[in-house]
């Protein structure tokens, strides 16, 4: 795994919350920029990463 997604791993376990509303963000930008078009993609993505961040919060 590279750096930075250990260190955003990390980011994501020590704040939860923050970590969730930045993928929400990220994801309202991606849908905004393409127009939808990726929405099913994008949703899979954020739901995969709250899953990671749950799952790292579990292990704690």
């Amino acid at each position: 795994m590279s750096d930075f997604m250990k260190k955003a791993e990390q980011f994501g376990e020590q704040h939860p919350k923050q970590a969730d509303q930045g993928i929400q963000k990220a994801g309202q930008e991606v849908d905004q920029r393409t127009g939808d078009r990726y929405d099913k993609q994008v949703q899979k993505g954020e739901q995969e990463a709250q899953q990671r961040i749950d799952q790292g919060n579990r292990n704690r």
